[in-house]
């Protein structure tokens, strides 16, 4: 007798009793288009708005539902959990809601607006571990020490239930949908999404999308178990997860289509993309989605739903990968030019940049390399461009000039 692959997991009717719980609780959040990523996939492309979410992500879901199903004596004991934010904000406020006391463990190097808020909430904030598994383990010690609930952020079937209510809002609000994008980081938010989606439109392809440096599933599902990463390295401080929780690995090896990776080029440009295009701030790892669209357009049958998971992002992590997106849209320019020295030379020089339309963000102005002869001075450009052909036009009109450009 063939054993069932979701046994333990949640199913579609945890998901529309989870639906009622969260009523009044959650917000039904918005589904906008996009119209450039329309125009780039041949067809229509929607994004799920859950950094619009309470608390700016769709933790607050899972969290909620889970300690919402407490008994009076578990709730006595409080709760505990361990995330690098998000899910850290959504059990301070779901405990905050259900009047339970609520302990949360995050990382060292947590975004600082992510350990504020979540103080914010109501929760005790204590720092432990570089990373998300690090982190839960210092919480499941402390539950076991104090007698406190453990609330996972995605290996749970309450939390499962509560991620998948995004999945039923999506068939509401787009009923022609073909294609639903989701990120993964342990896996709760796509396994509850495929399971909503999958149970009523089975027809829909559901795709999940790791960041390549944190991604856990692709070694997981080709060795038909969880697989722990050595190490994990991305911008994506949601998706910094080594090891697939268990309960999502089932669903997601059972349901999800096709789980792609994107680099952390190709998630710096969707965020400015969301920023720029749908004037919407979302974190790395909510752009994921959009990062799989960019990164291969033609792969996908629209309508698509794009989940933008979250918008909490450090301001200062905010502008670095608004940079590096700048820098692989090729929108910045650095170039060094070797000059004579001698007055008016650099003057020259600028105002060349300025007819070519390069707007000048730093110049550094070298004469005293030894590389350099007696009458040269070097001069290290960094320039904002409008795109690729354009450094290409300001590089060609420079060189048309007679300066040299150096390699």
């Amino acid at each position: 007798m063939a054993t069932n692959p979701l046994a333990g997991a949640p199913n579609l009717d945890d998901i529309r009793a989870a639906q009622k719980v969260l009523s009044g609780v959650s917000r039904v959040t918005a589904m906008e288009g996009s119209r450039y990523l329309t125009q780039l996939v041949g067809a229509p492309v929607h994004f799920k708005c859950e950094n619009l979410q309470r608390t700016g992500s769709f933790k607050v879901r899972g969290a909620y539902v889970r300690i919402a199903a407490l008994s009076d004596e578990e709730r006595a004991r409080g709760v505990v959990a361990a995330s690098a934010g998000n899910h850290a904000q959504g059990v301070a406020l779901a405990a905050a809601l259900l009047g339970v006391r609520s302990t949360v463990f995050m990382p060292a190097g947590a975004p600082l607006p992510k350990v504020a808020a979540t103080r914010e909430y109501g929760a005790q904030v204590r720092t432990a571990g570089q990373v998300v598994d690090e982190t839960l383990a210092a919480a499941r010690e402390y539950a076991d020490a104090t007698g406190a609930v453990f609330i996972h952020p995605f290996d749970h079937p309450a939390v499962v239930a509560g991620q998948g209510t995004i999945g039923l809002e999506i068939l509401e609000q787009c009923p022609d949908v073909r294609t639903v994008v989701v990120g993964i980081g342990g896996g709760g938010l796509a396994a509850g999404v495929a399971l909503a989606v999958k149970s009523v439109r089975p027809e829909v392809r559901v795709v999940g999308v790791q960041a390549a440096g944190a991604a856990a599933y692709p070694p997981s599902l080709a060795a038909g178990r969880p697989v722990a990463l050595e190490s994990v390295s991305t911008m994506a401080d949601g998706m910094k997860v080594g090891r697939p929780g268990d309960v999502p690995f089932r669903i997601i090896a059972e349901l999800v289509d096709e789980v792609r990776t994107v680099s952390e080029d190709a998630l710096s440009s969707a965020l400015l993309l969301c920023l720029e295009r749908a004037k919407l701030v979302v974190e790395p790892a909510g752009a994921s989605p959009v990062a799989a669209l960019l990164s291969e357009p033609e792969a996908f049958e629209g309508p698509v739903v794009a989940v933008l998971s979250g918008g909490n992002v450090d301001p200062l992590v905010l502008q670095r990968t608004l940079q590096h997106g700048m820098a692989a849209a090729g929108r910045y320019l650095s170039l060094r030019v070797r000059l004579p020295d001698r007055p008016g030379v650099l003057a020259a020089l600028l105002g060349e940049l300025s007819t070519a339309d390069a707007n000048v963000l730093a110049v550094n102005h070298v004469r005293t390399d030894p590389r350099l002869g007696v009458s040269e001075a070097e001069v290290e450009l960094h320039l904002e461009t409008q795109g690729p052909r354009h450094c290409a036009a300001v590089a060609a009109g420079l060189r048309e000039a007679g300066y040299r450009i150096l390699d």
